[in-house]
């Protein structure tokens, strides 16, 4: 995280712990601060090297984040590796995240008391 100013560190550190506590990995969160703050879409290596995580580390996160709805692919001209951008709207974020724990937690429960209503 060398070329970061202090308070990007401070951001991306505190949004790897939120995120932590929302479901995300905290490599994953990371990531996605460090696209938020980035004023042009990322490759995967380079997120590595800014962040000092391993390469395998950085793919992985990347998916989660793209189901997550946080992160989307984005093309740059005259560069045929995939670059990756965050959502930039805080209200878009927060609805993301919102969206996919309601998917992986309130949906799974709904159906189980659904199925155990039907049965009583």
């Amino acid at each position: 995280m060398s070329d970061l100013t202090a308070a990007q560190r401070i951001f991306i550190l505190h949004w790897g712990e939120m995120g932590s506590r929302w479901g995300i990995g905290r490599t994953a969160a990371q990531i996605q601060a460090l696209l938020y703050l980035s004023p042009a879409p990322m490759h995967a290596a380079d997120i590595a090297a800014v962040l000092s995580v391993a390469r395998s580390n950085v793919s992985i996160s990347l998916r989660e984040l793209q189901v997550w709805g946080l992160v989307k692919l984005s093309s740059v001209l005259g560069d045929r590796k995939d670059h990756f951008e965050s959502l930039k709207d805080p209200l878009d974020i927060a609805m993301a995240v919102v969206r996919e724990r309601r998917r992986r937690e309130f949906d799974p429960t709904l159906n189980m008391l659904r199925i155990a209503v039907q049965e009583a």
